[in-house]
């Protein structure tokens, strides 16, 4: 609508000063032609002499040429009586001009639009002095109203693709500008969408990290003051600990025991079934532990029936696979399944989820290791990793 209005807004402007261009043009010419015929001498002479003298039979071939060489549709001379010495149609010479003509044999220039014998004309009238001052004829010469409205036609036709140009021009540009501007606000709703959603997540790890602090307070100092089965009931009052396997056949190490434990029994919880094969002499430190935990609970809330876990320790660094029978990851997601936010399960607190994998990620990376994506031999999902072995 901008570029519509724009454009056309300026062709009208175009046309309306094309079309008073061409009507002053127009009486520039026919005034010019007046002035320049009441200077001459025949004309004078014409005028000042008696009718039928040599010198007035000599004005019409005169007035004739004048016609054709400046374009004007006739030149009437006329005596101060009001009669044409000169005129296009021979049976209009020597009859009295058909307009008012008081004016201008009065001494006074007139530019007029009006109708006269050859049709409507825009006219000039100029009067011819005589050497003493007074007015002893005048000039008339017009150029006809459908000859005006011709050239604005001709105008028109030339300004129109020209103005067809600059409208398909500025369609385009509008076009263009209109989508880079899309462009650019999808991109600024998906980043303030993000920045949302990490605000939420933000909240959410701040109140259950405050939460889990009071917690840990608690439980500390009943262990500390020797009350390991008080602190037990608490941590069964305030959060939701599934029951642990009878025979984890695990490891022996206490942390790694106690994650695997929780995983298995939180795996159990969603009808998924963890296997564990360990092979470690140094200590597994917690952030092992967490890319496990992510993984292996990941799989589980994925739908997988069978988890399966191998963890083992070779030239200082810890190399791990999880896989299981789940339904696996299309291809055209793996590329983004690390990115901070993205996930392909529901999101029923609203708290944001996507968090889990950018973790495995950053903390992989972190210890100058790699995690990799494929599809295990069940038909699920197999991530493998190493990660540097803490000393």
């Amino acid at each position: 609508m901008i570029v519509l209005v724009c454009v056309g807004g300026t062709a009208a402007i175009a046309i309306s000063v094309q079309r008073d261009s061409i009507r002053d043009a127009t009486a520039e010419r026919v005034s010019d032609v007046a002035s320049g015929l009441a200077d001459l001498d025949q004309v004078h002479a014409a005028l000042e002499t008696p009718d039928g003298s040599p010198a007035a039979d000599a004005l019409q071939p005169l007035a004739s040429l004048v016609e054709r060489a400046a374009g004007v549709d006739y030149v009437v001379v006329m005596d101060t009586n009001g009669v044409r010495l000169t005129h296009p149609t021979a049976t209009e010479r020597g009859l009295i001009v058909s307009t008012d003509s008081s004016a201008v044999l009065a001494g006074e220039s007139v530019l007029e639009m009006g109708d006269g014998t050859i049709g409507r004309t825009l006219r000039a009238k100029v009067p011819v002095m005589g050497e003493n001052g007074d007015v002893v004829g005048a000039i008339s010469t017009g150029i006809l109203s459908s000859r005006m409205s011709q050239d604005f036609e001709d105008a028109v036709r030339q300004l129109l693709p020209w103005t067809g140009g600059a409208l398909v021009a500025g369609m385009i540009a509008s076009t263009l500008l209109t989508a880079s501007l899309r462009r650019r606000l999808r991109q600024y709703d998906d980043a303030a969408r993000e920045l949302e959603t990490t605000s939420r997540m933000s909240r959410a790890l701040r109140e259950q990290s405050h939460e889990f602090d009071t917690r840990l307070h608690v439980i500390r100092g009943l262990v500390a003051h020797g009350e390991p089965g008080e602190a037990l009931r608490y941590i069964d009052q305030t959060t939701t600990v599934h029951a642990i396997p009878s025979d984890p056949g695990f490891t022996g190490q206490p942390l790694l025991r106690a994650t695997l434990e929780a995983l298995g029994a939180e795996l159990g919880a969603l009808d998924s079934r963890l296997e564990a094969d360990i092979d470690v002499e140094s200590d597994v430190d917690d952030h092992v532990l967490l890319v496990v935990a992510n993984l292996c609970r990941n799989a589980g809330e994925a739908g997988a029936a069978r988890v399966h876990l191998t963890l083992r320790e070779a030239d200082g660094r810890f190399v791990g696979v999880v896989d299981d029978d789940g339904p696996g990851i299309a291809p055209e997601t793996a590329g983004r399944l690390f990115a901070r936010g993205y996930t392909t399960k529901t999101d029923p607190s609203g708290a944001g989820r996507g968090i889990g994998l950018d973790i495995v990620r950053r903390t992989v990376t972190g210890r100058t290791g790699s995690i990799e994506i494929s599809s295990s031999e069940s038909g699920g999902a197999r991530f493998a990793f190493d990660m540097a072995v803490m000393r």
